[in-house]
């Protein structure tokens, strides 16, 4: 009997922790935290907010997870057939079968409606209804894009940098210039960032009929330059937080150094025209957000 109970029990929290993991891996996690990272740094640079309450931080890390989570896991269950298809997504849990479309499709609903009120009733309007466009935009626009056009990268740049704005919008409930530069800040840091990736797994977005990079033959130099083009238009608008005194003189050098470097990775694989040189822009991008919003916040704080 008390080996019976013990195996009953193992199995339970075998299945317990199974199903864990398939949340985990249909919101995402590691790139929802990424996003919603953005979200709070941006909600802690707002004016208004000064007193940091640790309390409202957590609910709005919490709400953001909901909604972002809620987008990915829409992405998922649409993308079942063409995330079975790519080895780097084979394992998501709609793509394997552990998890069904449905399971998916309702999970997303309830985690999108409580993550959207939680903005609303504990924060604002303005932030509540950013949310909302930001989950609708990547998950019923840029997701069935991706197959049609390279479009899609630039429109998926929009959802992408929106939780800079909701953040800031949360604290500060308004549209002011420090809140659109932090926006201006992740949407042009998503092209060279994102065009990495695609470079890297371009035989797997291919092989699903994905059209993400500029170019239609793929990793050319066209794609490159594109790259470059981007990394040096954030120079300019990395300056912008100290123009407007939203931030001093210490964020300005690391802001400034950290798009430089940028720039010059991003030259290295027009020289190259390699997955490494394409991998390292992708590794470089992955550091350059969270030390720029870092430097932004510790500027502000100090």
């Amino acid at each position: 009997m008390s080996n019976s109970t013990n195996l009953t029990q193992t199995s339970t929290s075998f299945i317990l922790a199974s199903k864990v993991k398939d949340y985990f891996l249909l919101i995402k996690f590691t790139l929802s935290f990424t996003v919603v990272f953005s979200c709070v740094i941006c909600y802690l640079l707002a004016p208004k907010v000064v007193n940091y309450d640790w309390g409202m931080i957590v609910i709005l890390f919490f709400a953001g997870m909901l909604v972002t989570g809620s987008a990915n896991a829409i992405n998922q269950a649409v993308e079942k057939e063409t995330d079975a298809m790519m080895q780097r997504t084979s394992k998501r849990p709609v793509a394997n079968g552990s998890m069904s479309q449905l399971e998916a499709y309702i999970f997303a609903f309830v985690s999108g409606i409580a993550g959207v009120f939680m903005m609303w009733y504990f924060f604002n309007l303005n932030a509540a209804l950013l949310s909302a466009f930001s989950l609708f935009l990547y998950a019923f626009i840029y997701t069935p894009l991706k197959k049609v056009n390279s479009i899609a990268v630039l429109v998926g740049a929009f959802p992408g940098a929106l939780p800079c704005l909701i953040g800031w919008v949360a604290g500060n409930d308004d549209f002011a210039a420090g809140g659109l530069i932090l926006f201006a800040i992740q949407f042009l840091w998503q092209f060279p960032h994102f065009w990495a990736i695609a470079w890297v797994a371009h035989a797997d977005y291919s092989k699903a009929g994905f059209k993400l990079l500029p170019a239609d033959k793929g990793p050319t130099k066209f794609t490159a330059i594109q790259g470059i083009m981007y990394s040096v238009l954030m120079i300019p608008v990395g300056i912008l937080p100290h123009l407007v005194h939203l931030t001093g003189s210490f964020s300005l050098w690391v802001v400034l150094l950290c798009n430089v470097f940028m720039v010059v990775q991003s030259i290295r694989l027009y020289k190259e025209m390699d997955v490494k040189a394409a991998r390292r822009v992708m590794f470089s991008s992955y550091i350059y957000l969270p030390i720029v919003l870092l430097s932004l916040l510790a500027d502000k704080l100090h």
